[in-house]
Formats: C-alpha cells, structure tokens, sequence
C-alpha cells in the first residue's frame, strides 16, 4: 500500500509547506505587520519562521485543525484520555 504524500499548505507569495512539519503559526502584531506580512510560521528543520502573506486562521484551516480546540479536525480522543493542550 502507498503512503499519500502530506498535503502541502499554501503561505501566500508562492510559498508552500508540508503540513506535517508546521508546528507553529503566530499572528504577526504591530509595526512589524504589513507590506504582506501576516503569519510567522515556524517549520521542522529550518532555524528562522517563514513569514506568510495569509492570516493564522486560513492556514490553521488549511493545515486541518479545529482552532476552536486546537486538536486535529475529526481527531478523537480515547476513552478516559484528556487534551494535552
């Protein structure tokens, strides 16, 4: 059986990453925001966030989480288990 390929998330600016390696997105606020400057997202593996043109919200969305919750969208806990975060 063949693995699928994560899904690749859009940042804005031609800019794209794998979902599986965001472990951080961080509104950008301040004199800091603007001239397309919205999001720092923060991937595995490289030392300095990206910065995206798109709000955390759309790329939250994008990256299949529930921002509500912050657990993966349909994600399930087991039976007696509480929420890390």
């Amino acid at each position: 059986m063949a693995r699928t390929p994560a899904p690749m998330v859009h940042l804005g600016y031609g800019k794209w990453v794998r979902a599986d390696r965001v472990f951080a997105v961080l509104p950008i606020e301040g004199h800091d925001r603007g001239d397309g400057r919205r999001t720092l997202v923060h991937v595995d593996g490289m030392a300095e966030p990206l910065v995206a043109s798109r709000s955390e919200r759309a790329i939250v969305t994008d990256l299949g989480t529930d921002t509500s919750t912050g657990r993966a969208a349909g994600a399930a806990l087991m039976a007696g288990q509480d929420p890390l975060f």
